[in-house]
């Protein structure tokens, strides 16, 4: 598909797991996701460095909660996918399966 942004492994599974959280997708919940999901722990600096940049991408769209006194003031940055970061990572988990299609992989549940 000419012109469609790709998107990276980490990128992929950051989206997922915005998607999993649904309203409640803030960096502290998003890293907590991947780590419960796939026994990554993401650093900090990388996991909001890949939300900065699919905000740039015009994947994700972030607002800022209210700020609360447990965070010394500061206000949560929730993150949405929005209908290209959809787009994209439903091009890339199709791409996925087409290629699984077919293989034979041990320990993997096959279709």
């Amino acid at each position: 598909m000419a012109g469609a942004t790709s998107l990276g492994e980490f990128e992929q599974i950051v989206l997922l797991a915005i998607l999993r959280l649904g309203t409640d997708a803030y960096g502290v919940t998003i890293g907590a996701e991947i780590a419960a999901c796939t026994g990554r722990e993401p650093a900090p600096g990388a996991l909001y460095t890949t939300l900065d940049r699919l905000e740039d991408k015009g994947m994700v769209s972030s607002r800022l909660g209210d700020p609360t006194p447990q965070r010394g003031g500061r206000a949560k940055r929730y993150f949405t996918v929005n209908t290209k970061g959809l787009a994209a990572i439903t091009r890339a988990q199709q791409s996925y399966r087409r290629l699984l299609a077919g293989c034979r992989i041990p320990g993997l549940a096959h279709e």
